[in-house]
């Protein structure tokens, strides 16, 4: 499972013109699921959405998590994260989990996130999205829930 997450001052998720999720400082976490994972790499995600470290302390450096600091949460399921872009001119989706799983994986994060965290907001799998936000620094990380190598 892979997370490119966003602090944000704050943002939004709009599918057809309806707002689907919306927050203010927090996380935007454009989520990606892989073929292997499975329940124990949602739990893995989760538990770095909440911890990693990447709020301002009183001296400014990033020693503050979401969980510390009480932003919002929101979770955009973005399948392209996944893609192979290794060679050639166009992404390859193999690397992708099938849209099935996928959907159940994303569910399955949104729901404990809900569970561990409030606000938690959220897209709409499968749609088209419209994404708004406001990167706060700009601070952007790649998050995977297993280790490379």
């Amino acid at each position: 499972m892979i997370s490119l997450i966003q602090r944000v001052s704050r943002a939004r998720v709009e599918v057809a013109g309806e707002i689907t999720g919306e927050i203010g400082t927090g996380l935007l976490a454009l989520v990606g699921v892989e073929p292997d994972d499975d329940e124990s790499a949602v739990e893995r995600m989760l538990d770095r959405l909440l911890g990693y470290r990447v709020f301002p302390d009183e001296e400014g450096r990033m020693n503050r998590s979401l969980g510390e600091t009480g932003g919002g949460l929101l979770l955009v399921p973005q399948f392209t994260l996944a893609a192979d872009t290794g060679k050639g001119m166009r992404p390859s989706f193999t690397t992708a989990a099938l849209p099935e799983r996928g959907e159940a994986l994303f569910h399955h994060l949104l729901q404990r996130a809900q569970r561990r965290h409030e606000p938690v907001a959220t897209g709409r799998f499968g749609a088209d999205m419209q994404v708004s936000l406001t990167n706060d620094g700009p601070v952007t990380f790649w998050l995977q829930a297993r280790p490379r190598g």
